[in-house]
């Protein structure tokens, strides 16, 4: 199979393109990046109230003689720049034949490789059934080009078991279809934690982004094997949209809530032009002349 690092797709988008996330550092040293967490950069962040263990030289004087209440001033932490691109290596990726995972692979290797540019140190986690969960550094990037996607576990089902490595104040980035069982805000919240930056990316095929009414189809489960012979018609197919609306509406708000983003892709047309056209206007990437 073609290395992933040297598709001339992935080729073409490094070399127009960026990442455009503002947390991101221009240049890879240490401490130019700022996350989401508390440390002790000069930056002021917020208040909270003290808690215990809190270090009282943070605790704001002034308001406690205002208010008698004990605040503590928080600040944004000094990081060094890390990048982790979780990648959902699930037999779902697989629905519709060899495009949706093709092109999951290319937006790992473009994260990665963009990300590296700027100092991103970024790891590759892949979401399968190993325990714990396997990474891939910079320099094994092209295993991405004989990835299976045989993983039957979800992600939440992963977080559950603890098994997924991930970094303090990481810029994260997850590529999947979300199509498994989940509750959105709390699927957001457990990636956020301790992250600086978070971007869901919902990788579907045209099927799933809008399946055609027909008088009736076997579905597979290609997680289970299992079938139902189901009639697609025009009620069945708008219930299954209004579904897949939810989720993604769900999926969108959380991310609003913790300062993340989230885009859907339809891996049908192609890393060019999802480059161009989606990941751009989310402001995920932008050209890089």
């Amino acid at each position: 199979m073609k290395s992933v690092r040297h598709d001339p797709e992935v080729q073409q988008a490094l070399a127009v393109y960026r990442l455009a996330s503002p947390r991101l550092p221009v240049a890879g040293a240490s401490g130019e990046l700022l996350g989401r967490g508390t440390g002790s950069s000069l930056e002021f962040q917020e208040y909270r109230e003290y808690l215990p263990g809190d270090d009282i030289r943070h605790v704001d004087w002034s308001a406690y003689a205002r208010s008698d209440a004990l605040m503590v001033r928080l600040y944004r932490d000094e990081i060094s720049p890390r990048t982790e691109i979780l990648l959902d290596a699930s037999r779902s990726m697989t629905t519709g034949g060899e495009t949706k995972s093709r092109v999951a692979r290319q937006l790992a290797a473009v994260f990665a490789l963009l990300s590296a540019r700027v100092g991103g140190r970024p790891t590759v986690v892949l979401l399968d059934d190993a325990r714990p969960s396997r990474t891939l550094a910079l320099d094994a990037l092209d295993n991405l080009s004989v990835l299976p996607f045989s993983g039957t576990a979800t992600l939440p089902e992963l977080f559950a078991e603890n098994v997924v490595p991930l970094k303090r104040q990481a810029v994260r980035i997850v590529v999947s279809d979300f199509l498994f069982p989940h509750d959105p805000d709390a699927l957001v919240r457990r990636l956020s934690r301790e992250s600086g930056a978070l971007w869901l990316i919902q990788l579907l095929n045209g099927w799933e982004a809008d399946p055609p009414s027909s008088e009736g189809r076997r579905l597979i489960d290609v997680e289970t094997d299992g079938s139902v012979d189901l009639l697609l018609d025009r009620k069945t197919v708008t219930a299954y949209q209004e579904r897949l609306a939810r989720v993604q509406e769900g999926l969108r708000r959380s991310c609003r809530c913790a300062h993340g983003r989230f885009v859907t892709l339809i891996a049908d047309r192609g890393l060019p032009t999802l480059c161009l056209k989606d990941l751009c206007a989310a402001g995920l990437l932008i050209p890089a002349a």
